[in-house]
């Protein structure tokens, strides 16, 4: 992890993302769908992007936190994290485990440690740095 001031805050936060995510991805669609107005059709066509996104936006939260010589490691953990959202999913009647789920989520993860190595890698220092600067201001 990268010298953080507040690493136990950005832990916390990174397990309430996980978490969010897991729910989200167990949750009946059709909770937040309205069929009616074509929602579930919308979904069914654009699921792949929604886990591609939901990964990509993952693999650049992590890679705020951690040195470039762990992203490796950061992908081998998300790409674990969707198995097992996808196992999860096969356990509940109203959600279906699919791998082009999986192959979604590795796009996203590959471009977000992509991201990362580009530049917005280590940003967790620098939005700790530039709430530092103007709390003493």
């Amino acid at each position: 992890m990268l010298p953080l001031r507040y690493v136990r805050r950005w832990q916390i936060a990174s397990l309430f993302f996980l978490a969010f995510v897991l729910a989200a991805a167990l949750m009946p669609v059709f909770w937040f769908l309205d069929d009616k107005a074509g929602g579930l059709s919308w979904f069914e066509r654009n699921d792949k992007w929604v886990h591609g996104f939901t990964f990509l936006c993952l693999a650049i939260w992590f890679t705020g936190l951690f040195q470039k010589k762990t992203y490796w490691q950061i992908g081998i953990g998300l790409l674990f994290f969707g198995l097992i959202i996808e196992a999860c999913q096969r356990m509940v009647i109203y959600r279906t485990a699919d791998w082009t789920d999986v192959a979604a989520n590795a796009a996203g993860i590959f471009l977000g440690l992509a991201i990362g190595v580009g530049g917005t890698g280590g940003w967790c220092l620098r939005a700790e740095e530039h709430l530092t600067k103007h709390k003493s201001d």
